[in-house]
């Protein structure tokens, strides 16, 4: 019985939110629809796909590195990140102090969470690439 609680516990089930759940069945309302219905295909498949990923509960898809470091509550890098934010090494505290930091404060805790050892989900790193450059829209408008 216990590793069948430590499944379930590991399957990221547990960590599933309502909202989530809601948009994982969105999601998969939105491939249906693609895939046996042949309803604008082009359209509904990379959104539902799209949606299924951010929303796998404790995948870190779309975290970037700093929340990642955040979501793993390592003592030790708290401090360190704490102490260059001149804020307590609690999480709450260091996202207040982040949200009030200049945006190349932001770039440098960044910085220092991949010195660390973390890095970015894949989702994280196609917004900061397609999304935050602004390549995307000229890709999707010049037809490409």
């Amino acid at each position: 019985m216990e590793s069948l609680n430590a499944l379930l516990q590991g399957m990221g089930l547990m960590h599933l939110g309502t909202g989530q759940a809601i948009m994982l069945l969105v999601s998969l309302l939105l491939l249906w629809l693609a895939i046996a219905k042949k309803f604008e295909p082009l359209l509904l498949l990379p959104i539902g796909f799209g949606g299924l990923l951010s929303n796998i509960p404790e995948a870190g898809m779309a975290l970037t590195a700093l929340e990642s470091l955040l979501a793993h509550h390592d003592a030790g890098q708290l401090a360190v990140i704490a102490a260059k934010l001149n804020c307590t090494p609690d999480v709450h505290a260091i996202k207040e102090a982040l949200a009030l930091a200049l945006p190349s404060v932001q770039g440098q805790m960044e910085n220092l969470a991949v010195d660390m050892g973390y890095t970015p989900g894949v989702l994280a790193l196609f917004y900061k690439v397609a999304i935050g450059s602004g390549v995307a829209p000229l890709v999707i408008f010049m037809g490409v």
